[in-house]
């Protein structure tokens, strides 16, 4: 039997009051899953509300989105996502929270997502976030009551970023201000770069352009932990 790992995705679809929409970011998904399938884990999906989310960067010029979205088994797979409480934590080896900023508005306060994650880092477990992603590491907590990410070295989409896209003044909060309020020591490259840190057994990504990187981490991450289990 395969090793598995919980892909988080949104269910929000509202950007702010802009009368936009949003959702989860498709290469975010698409390219950490080309590398760990390939690498031979599979991949199951949540989402705050389960069943079919919202989907925004919806390139299908980009050839690893293509062979995502057409691929029979995870389409079904991310359009009947689960929800929390469906998920056994027991089941996986690492949780990967994927950005897009419908993550702004329903990973912060939604304790069970929380609690998916906290549960496997504390089996053992990898957690992984990208972009908007680390919107549900900000009030993760450990058995302890200590944030996960309290004096980790981590990184997100970055308040640059954020008002790049004109965005600042829309979501409700800046993420990278709000990690590090949590004590969290924020690390990040110049815009757009594609960008990784790993603590441990904690690996985060600043933005769209690092979601195969952070697959690859996440696989060197996972032989390592057999190596020396």
């Amino acid at each position: 039997m395969k090793d598995r790992i919980l892909f988080v995705i949104s269910s929000h679809e509202k950007l702010g009051d802009t009368g936009k929409k949003t959702g989860y970011y498709l290469s975010e998904v698409a390219h950490p899953w080309k590398v760990l399938t390939e690498a031979g884990y599979e991949i199951d999906f949540v989402s705050p509300h389960g069943g079919k989310s919202p989907v925004d960067g919806f390139d299908l010029e980009d050839p690893v989105n293509k062979e995502f979205w057409e691929n029979a088994e995870y389409r079904s797979k991310i359009d009947n996502s689960m929800k929390p409480f469906e998920v056994d934590p027991e089941d996986y080896i690492a949780i990967h929270y994927a950005g897009g900023h419908g993550t702004v508005w329903d990973f912060p306060n939604n304790e069970a997502i929380a609690e998916l994650g906290a549960k496997i880092y504390e089996n053992g477990g990898v957690v992984v976030a990208v972009c908007h992603g680390p919107t549900g590491l900000m009030n993760l907590k450990l058995s302890d009551g200590s944030y996960l990410i309290d004096g980790k070295k981590v990184n997100a989409f970055t308040n640059e970023e954020e008002r790049a896209m004109e965005l600042d003044n829309v979501v409700p909060f800046l993420l990278e201000d709000e990690m590090k309020k949590r004590g969290a020591d924020f690390q990040k490259a110049d815009m757009w770069q594609e960008f990784t840190v790993t603590d441990g057994r904690l690996i985060t990504g600043q933005n769209p352009q690092s979601g195969t990187k952070i697959g690859k981490e996440l696989v060197n991450v996972l032989e390592s932990i057999r190596e020396t289990a």
